[in-house]
């Protein structure tokens, strides 16, 4: 049978704002489109098709037309819910769509999943797990606050279930496991919300030690492999959700699997998608304005570090952003200022304080805006989370 692995589509996320609709549109027909060419018999959908437990409503029509398209011409659709999704909400249409090849598992359960190919003739058992939080697995954790044995507490609650779920896998099927999760020596990336508190919902491969084939798994956003038993692997997202994904290639994957068989699982590349790039203009504005007239990275969103001798004022900002819509963050950066700041950090001066002097050095003393500070402020604070974020993974 042909296998198709997704997951993590975020539906109805937006960039600082922007709306990523379209290109989650675009992402639909794409996926379509390889399911079509690669003859897919069924599509595992690894969790978080929305990006929040209330999602817009166009968010969920996208989810729904791309379900019934998936499943058309004799393919099967099982879909899990994420730690961004509310389970009941992914699973309330099950009623609707029940003999339809489509399969939605919202809440942790003792029962697999089976699907039958006709196309081949052979049977499928999906150990399917959704996001498995303390909560939904109805068991606390250990009262042992040691983290270590949080999380050999937690990935063993996990390995019993997923051997539970793994009761029917024979030689004579086609065993694959699904689950939303973070396991050990998977990469990180900022637009994935952390599912577990201090690494104690961290998940060790061999909890995935259940007989499966291939394992697919959603949450992190680089399509990646992780050591293990058998197949192990992450689809990722099909789109860049932060800046810290910038360069990603984003994909899904495909592989043909029979029973008793290894699989080898093959990336797929996607085309949909504006590119999230980072611009580091050490010439000041003029770069800026000759790579935006040079047309660089036309149809991406921008995070723009910009160096600079002087302030930049509010004119410069509004010029900026309407010279392109792609630029997401603006960042000034003063070789004079960070050198003052390491100097404030020393004598405890507040940093509006530092910059309000620094102001009125470049201007000959006028006095900033209150909005130009509060904005300084902000781009201050986005710097420090893009800092500490980067220091944690």
């Amino acid at each position: 049978m042909r296998i198709l692995h997704t997951g993590d589509w975020h539906l109805g996320r937006t960039l600082e704002g922007r709306s990523r609709q379209k290109e989650q549109e675009a992402f639909v027909d794409e996926l379509v489109a390889i399911a079509e060419e690669e003859r897919a018999d069924l599509i595992m959908m690894a969790g978080d098709v929305y990006d929040s437990v209330n999602p817009p409503a166009a968010a969920e029509q996208l989810f729904y037309e791309a379900a019934s398209r998936l499943a058309s011409g004799g393919r099967h659709l099982v879909v899990i819910a994420g730690n961004h999704d509310q389970p009941e909400r992914v699973s309330s249409v099950s009623p609707l769509v029940f003999g339809h090849g489509i399969t939605l598992v919202g809440l942790p359960a003792a029962d697999p999943v089976t699907v039958q190919i006709a196309r081949t003739g052979e049977t499928a058992r999906i150990a399917a797990l959704p996001y498995p939080s303390e909560a939904r697995l109805g068991e606390l954790l250990a009262e042992d606050s040691d983290e270590a044995g949080l999380r050999l507490a937690y990935s063993a609650r996990v390995g019993r279930l997923m051997k539970l779920l793994s009761r029917e896998f024979t030689t004579g099927t086609v065993n694959l496991a699904m689950s939303h999760i973070y396991v050990l020596g998977g990469v990180e990336s900022d637009s994935e919300r952390p599912i577990q508190v201090g690494g104690a919902y961290t998940v060790d491969p061999s909890a995935l030690a259940c007989g499966a084939q291939y394992t697919a798994l959603g949450h992190l956003h680089r399509p990646q492999k992780v050591k293990g038993e058998g197949v192990i692997r992450y689809s990722g997202s099909p789109l860049a959700y932060s800046f810290s994904e910038a360069g990603q290639a984003k994909s899904v994957t495909m592989l043909g699997l029979s029973p008793g068989a290894e699989a080898k699982p093959e990336e797929i590349l996607l085309r949909c998608g504006r590119p999230l790039v980072e611009w580091d203009c050490t010439g000041g504005l003029d770069e800026v304005y000759k790579w935006l007239d040079e047309g660089r990275d036309a149809n991406a969103f921008i995070d723009l570090k910009i160096r600079l001798s002087e302030a930049l004022s509010m004119g410069d900002i509004q010029r900026l952003r309407k010279a392109r819509d792609g630029i997401v963050h603006i960042r000034p950066v003063y070789p004079e200022m960070e050198q003052e700041l390491e100097a404030s950090l020393r004598s405890r001066m507040p940093v509006q304080e530092l910059f309000r002097r620094f102001y009125q050095r470049q201007t000959g003393g006028a006095e900033p805006e209150d909005s130009l500070v509060e904005l300084f402020l902000e781009l201050a604070e986005e710097d420090r989370d893009g800092q500490e974020a980067e220091e944690t993974q």
